[in-house]
């Protein structure tokens, strides 16, 4: 059994932006808010983190004050994925160097690989570093899917600790389990799955509703794991229109529309993402009042 990276709710934090640049302040603010909500863990410059229109320095710059403003109170886990190996390697030792806690690697998209490649991919990434690895397996996004059997070898490898699932696939989910056992905890990658996700085995979730509502997606997961099942799945009806809302466009979209709504930081990202209609904008607006957020700004 390999040591859990974390147990409950890791953020996927935003990224802020004013005119093009981090907004650093934003950073901090969002950042302390989650301390102060109770999560498990951060993940900065993942997919909600618009990791791919960072530069490398911009991404390592994140990482590293993600890190200092953290202080060690809770793991903070770098998004260090790519399409290239080199390129990921270089990314994990780097996010390595200024203090990440774990590293966080999708699979590669475009130009995708083979289960063998994968294998091959991931396990020379495994072997450049000495930090846990989370494997991302998001084949919507990346449209290349990690099988049972590919996680069962990668399974043994010391460094690699976790899967992040994402697949909604919850026949695969359970091949999965039975065949890598405790040699890798499982999050959820979907925040409309987690309890479901918690029922077979799953550590906790990779949240992108926990930047709008830390809270309560923390007691979603620690209701589960303190036996309260229906109250945890109460809280996972009542968020799951918000949930719904949060992903009624292309991920970081909604979630960075729905961070501005509640004050939290400048309603930018960088292209090609592109602002929410205003139908559906309207719609994430009275999803968080429903929610009994003050999403007024």
């Amino acid at each position: 059994m390999k040591t859990p990276i974390f147990t409950g709710v890791a953020t996927a934090l935003i990224t802020p932006f004013m005119n093009r640049a981090i907004d650093y302040e934003a950073f901090g603010a969002i950042i302390d808010n989650q301390l102060r909500a109770g999560v498990n863990a951060l993940v900065i410059c993942g997919t909600t983190g618009e990791a791919s229109t960072l530069t490398d320095d911009e991404q390592i710059a994140a990482i590293e004050f993600a890190v200092n403003r953290v202080a060690g109170r809770i793991p903070v886990i770098a998004g260090a994925g790519s399409n290239d190996t080199e390129h990921a390697i270089s990314l994990c030792k780097r996010s390595c160097e200024v203090g990440a806690d774990a590293l966080l690697i999708v699979t590669p998209y475009y130009n995708k690989t083979s289960q063998r490649g994968l294998i091959h991919m991931y396990t020379r990434i495994a072997d450049s570093v000495n930090k846990p690895i989370i494997l991302y397996n998001v084949p919507s996004r990346t449209g290349v899917n990690i099988e049972p059997e590919t996680y069962a070898v990668l399974a043994e490898h010391p460094n690699i600790c976790a899967i992040k699932e994402a697949s909604g696939d919850f026949s695969k989910l359970v091949k999965t389990v039975s065949l890598v056992g405790d040699k890798l905890d499982v999050y959820s990658g979907n925040d409309d799955q987690v309890v479901p996700m918690l029922a077979l085995g799953a550590k906790g979730v990779i949240s992108v509703l926990s930047n709008v509502l830390p809270e309560k997606t923390v007691e979603m997961c620690d209701r589960f794991f303190h036996g309260d099942v229906a109250g945890s799945a109460a809280i996972q009806c009542k968020y799951l229109p918000l949930i719904n809302a949060l992903f009624s466009d292309v991920n970081p979209i909604p979630v960075k529309e729905a961070m501005a709504m509640l004050g939290a930081c400048a309603p930018e990202m960088r292209e090609p993402l592109y602002p929410m209609d205003e139908a559906k904008k309207e719609n994430l607006r009275r999803k968080l009042l429903d929610a009994g957020l003050n999403a007024n700004c």
